[in-house]
């Protein structure tokens, strides 16, 4: 009897020893910077998304830690998300990704996909737009089509993201649901450098496919002009919300741009769980839902456990898209 409780009392010691290590390891996080990155160049959407929730968090009070915003553009994210494989286990890195993350490994252009993060939190749903300079020949999307029908090579398109991404993809996707054969000799061009607007503007690409957030303040000053956005019904208010949708206009096609947070593989339960936490106290706040209206974002909040399911499902998803318009 006196050894058994002998072993007893050892297991409660130790417990409770490791009960002090993982109390100290939260007591530690959050850390006294966090890096929030986003994968692309300034003025894109996800630098958008990550310096809104970097704002938010701020003016809120919710975060008291440093959060500098770190631009690691290149490969339509795969740069950024090769670097996190160099920062596994760390919590000082918040990155913002979109279906590129899938996108990027289904095309192969990266080896890593969201498996390869710590998904923590979806956030927004954003949607595609095809935006053209005030004084473009194209007064429609169908007019766009109709043209691509007769020669693909006809309508250089912009994107911020590589080829076989985000922006392309969403393209594509309506091109085909238009009736546009000869997909792959569509000429789209990725800038990812910022300079997609003065590109537009100098009249060196004809048409911006982008995030409807990312050009709404720009369609709003009449220096672009909107023929369509992906959403199933008209979203936003005055000017963006005269925006006709791809459907209304014979192309039945529907293209949800979500966006959400991603930390390094393998990130401490602590750190995850303070995520968890805060984020559900942010997308409740009225500063976060001044920024979705403002920026003509829907509501799309998932915790981390959610975002994880939903990533799943959607990879099988993205998986069959890539299938029906690249025929791999």
């Amino acid at each position: 009897m006196i050894r058994l409780k002998k072993m007893f009392t050892g297991i409660v010691i130790a417990t409770t020893s490791l009960i002090s290590i993982n109390s100290a390891v939260a007591a530690d996080y959050p850390p006294h910077t966090i890096n929030m990155v986003a994968p692309s160049g300034a003025g894109g959407g996800w630098d958008l998304t990550i310096r809104t929730v970097a704002k938010t968090l701020k003016d809120t009070g919710l975060v008291d830690a440093n959060m500098p915003v770190v631009n690691r553009p290149g490969g339509g994210g795969a740069v950024n998300l090769s670097y996190m494989q160099t920062q596994v286990g760390k919590g000082d890195l918040i990155s913002v990704y979109s279906p590129p993350i899938l996108l990027t490994n289904l095309t192969g252009l990266t080896q890593y996909s969201y498996k390869d993060t710590t998904p923590l939190a979806r956030l927004i749903t954003d949607y595609a737009a095809f935006v053209v300079p005030e004084n473009s020949k194209y007064k429609s999307i169908k007019d766009v089509m109709d043209a691509l029908k007769k020669d693909p090579k006809s309508v250089k398109i912009g994107g911020t993201s590589a080829a076989g991404s985000m922006d392309h993809i969403q393209f594509l996707l309506v091109a085909k649901a238009a009736g546009v054969e000869n997909l792959r000799n569509i000429d789209y061009v990725s800038f990812q450098n910022g300079s997609l607007i003065a590109q537009a503007l100098g009249g060196h690409v004809d048409l911006i496919s982008t995030g409807l957030g990312d050009v709404a303040g720009l369609v709003e000053s009449g220096k672009l002009h909107a023929l369509a956005q992906t959403a199933d019904k008209r979203i936003g208010t005055g000017l963006i919300a005269e925006i006709p949708t791809v459907k209304e206009q014979g192309i039945d096609v529907i293209f949800e741009n979500w966006r959400g947070l991603f930390g390094p593989k393998e990130m401490s339960e602590e750190a995850v769980a303070y995520w968890r936490d805060t984020l559900q106290k942010m997308v409740a706040t009225p500063e976060w839902e001044a920024a979705l209206k403002r920026n003509s974002w829907d509501d799309a909040y998932q915790d981390d456990q959610a975002f994880s399911e939903f990533l799943g499902e959607t990879n099988d998803q993205y998986k069959a898209l890539i299938k029906t318009v690249f025929g791999r």
